[in-house]
């Protein structure tokens, strides 16, 4: 059940919030959403669900248009969570799993995993108030996922959780990938993206200029990353030819080389300067293939 946006483009007046998105997102794989803030992630997110229409372009699922009657089956974890404060956690996510075709004993033994799973099953009886906004979070991506949809739409789905609680959703969002949920989601932390996404894209004003598996991605960018640690001073380095960025390390520095060919000149260049620590070859990360493209760090 493959996901495909073809020339999709949505515009409020004037304005372009999304401008001619045509991609594909595979079935039971992670697709990552990159992009900075007013990009156009969650206006895509909000077409593909249906609770906007667009101004031009198609979005089909299995071939299909994405109406009310495959509710059932998509799951979604909006940016501004949505949760009923004084409502008790089993009252409303069984609400939730029964808007969604579940019966009540089926979304309780869901909900009992869940939690359990979570580390947080004596939240049931308490009313969502009562919760940290981390553990609310909890709470709200189990909302997501009680009735085991087979695509399911994540809008930031770590921002605000500590390291460990980050680990434990991803592991989650992994399972579910195992178990065949196809799953799309946006992030504001690259590593997130690189760590779980095969396919990405990455949108600036509305417009892809990322768009693709996540290694075929890195290899096209051409450029690697050097990392050198040495007993002697290695600053000569930045004026190496086809050297096109240079860090400064403790005890090294860290550059950005034209090609793979250049980390040779480099290697032979510091041979026989002193002793050498490390030399490390590694390839570019999202950051670097995002400062290129658009033209700015990512925040």
């Amino acid at each position: 059940m493959t996901l495909v946006l073809k020339g999709v483009t949505k515009k409020f007046g004037s304005f372009t919030a999304v401008d001619q998105l045509s991609l594909e997102i595979p079935e039971s794989q992670i697709f990552g959403f990159l992009g900075a803030n007013g990009a156009g992630k969650t206006t895509t997110f909000r077409m593909i669900l249906g609770l906007l229409q667009q101004t031009d372009g198609s979005i089909k699922w299995d071939e299909e248009p994405i109406h009310y009657n495959k509710s059932h089956l998509i799951g979604y974890l909006p940016e501004e969570r949505g949760l009923y404060p004084k409502q008790k956690v089993e009252n409303q996510l069984v609400y939730l799993g029964r808007l969604r075709g579940m019966d009540k004993s089926e979304a309780l033994e869901q909900l009992d995993y869940w939690l359990e799973r979570f580390k947080v099953p004596e939240y049931k009886g308490k009313k969502v108030e009562e919760l940290s906004k981390g553990n609310q979070q909890k709470i709200q991506f189990i909302s997501a996922v009680i009735h085991k949809p087979k695509l399911l739409i994540l809008d930031e789905p770590f921002s605000g959780l500590d390291p460990v609680n980050v680990e434990m959703l991803k592991k989650a969002v992994f399972d579910l990938k195992e178990q065949g949920t196809s799953i799309v989601f946006s992030s504001h932390r690259m590593e997130h993206v690189e760590e779980l996404c095969e396919h990405l894209c990455i949108m600036h004003k509305g417009s892809p200029v990322v768009h693709g598996g996540l290694r075929q991605i890195k290899r096209d960018f051409g450029k690697k990353n050097v990392r050198v640690r040495a007993d002697f001073d290695v600053s000569f380095i930045q004026d190496i030819s086809g050297v096109l960025r240079y860090r400064s390390l403790p005890e090294g520095c860290e550059v950005q080389v034209e090609n793979e060919g250049i980390s040779q000149y480099i290697f032979e260049a510091i041979q026989d300067k002193g002793f050498v620590r490390t030399f490390d070859i590694e390839e570019p990360s999202l950051n670097d293939i995002f400062i290129e493209k658009v033209g700015a760090s990512y925040e």
